[in-house]
């Protein structure tokens, strides 16, 4: 009786094997859509920290020593160009340009006595000559005193916005002591670094050489409303860093923009030979990106890759992640593990690109 129990659980367990095998090699045939990696030319958008920059902004200083007399504009104050701003006490030098143009008036005096007495022989021609050259010298004693006296008044030499009052009423000044800055919001610069290989491929891109528009994502991440173009590039790459400068010139005509705010110029950059992958093929572990590869035996090994670039329903790939020639799982992926066999239905990437609806080219 016992013998038959043991044929009885025996056939059972075979069975119960026989079943799960059966099933296995049932989804070890099942059909999973594979497909390649695939090489192109392409163009991603890339963001650059950039530092913005008004089209003029100059210190303004004073050229005289003195008490600052008056102070006629306030900080953030709009004004025009040739406005008076500062006026530093004037008396001395009005004193000195009057001392100036008395002088003249004696040279003048003495230079026609000497005329006088030339022309009667009585004194030689070098003696009309020092007093012509005495005459010269104090008109130009006085026009230099006219000077001093105009730069006791400080005028804006372009229309801008007034910056932080250094000084106040009443400060004694010594020459060359900063009053406050000016700037030209009119227009505005932004300075952003690019690499070595990305200056290389806009360039040598005639895609990107055609269009030169970029975007500025401000600090609050909106996105302003004028497009900018890109102007210069810097005459030589950074040793340090290896990046070289790029200034692009945004419109400002509602003054939104401020010398000194820090944005994003996003800029297309054009990718040459770029290696693209769906993003549903990739799967996320321990903030790592993975994909599996399918062997020619159809087994799965899971691949660490490193994207470079991320754009709607696609990556592009660190070539030396991952190859071109490699298969990869294209749906599927919660369903299988490292080590799995399956069937793989190959796809064409492009055929691929195109049903995700993707325009990369």
């Amino acid at each position: 009786m016992k013998r038959v129990a043991f044929i009885v659980s025996l056939s059972t367990v075979l069975a119960l094997v026989s079943c799960n095998s059966h099933k296995q090699e049932k989804e070890e045939v099942k059909d999973y859509p594979i497909t390649n990696p695939v090489t192109m030319d392409t163009v991603v958008a890339k963001d650059y920290v950039s530092q913005i920059r008004s089209i003029k902004n100059i210190e303004v200083r004073t050229q005289e020593k003195g008490y600052l007399d008056a102070i006629l504009v306030d900080e953030g104050q709009f004004i025009s160009q040739g406005q008076l701003m500062f006026r530093i006490r004037p008396q001395l030098h009005k004193a000195e340009l009057e001392k100036a143009k008395a002088e003249v008036t004696q040279a003048q005096i003495e230079l026609q006595n000497v005329e006088t007495l030339t022309n009667n022989n009585v004194v030689s021609k070098n003696e009309k000559a020092v007093a012509v050259a005495r005459l010269q010298k104090a008109k130009a004693e006085m026009q230099l005193a006219q000077i001093h006296l105009n730069y006791t008044e400080v005028r804006a030499p372009f229309s801008g916005y007034v910056g932080r009052l250094d000084k106040r009423l009443g400060s004694l000044l010594d020459e060359g002591e900063l009053l406050t800055t000016l700037s030209d919001n009119s227009n505005m610069y932004a300075y952003f670094n690019v690499s070595e290989v990305e200056y290389l491929n806009y360039e040598t891109n005639p895609q990107s050489k055609g269009s030169d528009e970029v975007d500025l994502i401000m600090a609050n991440n909106k996105m302003l409303p004028y497009k900018g173009k890109i102007e210069t590039i810097e005459g030589e790459f950074n040793n340090e860093t290896g990046n070289i400068a790029f200034r692009a010139k945004f419109a400002n005509p509602n003054k939104l923009l401020r010398n000194g705010e820090t944005g994003k110029v996003r800029m297309s950059v054009p990718l040459t030979n770029a290696l693209i992958i769906p993003q549903k093929a990739t799967y996320e572990l321990q903030d790592k990106k993975y994909v599996f590869v399918v062997g020619k035996d159809g087994e799965i090994h899971a691949k660490q890759i490193v994207i470079n670039y991320e754009l709607p329903d696609v990556y592009v790939i660190d070539p030396e992640s991952i190859s071109a020639k490699d298969q990869i799982l294209l749906e599927g992926i919660q369903k299988i593990k490292e080590g799995d066999h399956i069937k793989g239905v190959f796809k064409e990437p492009k055929k691929v690109l195109k049903e995700l609806h993707l325009s990369a080219n």
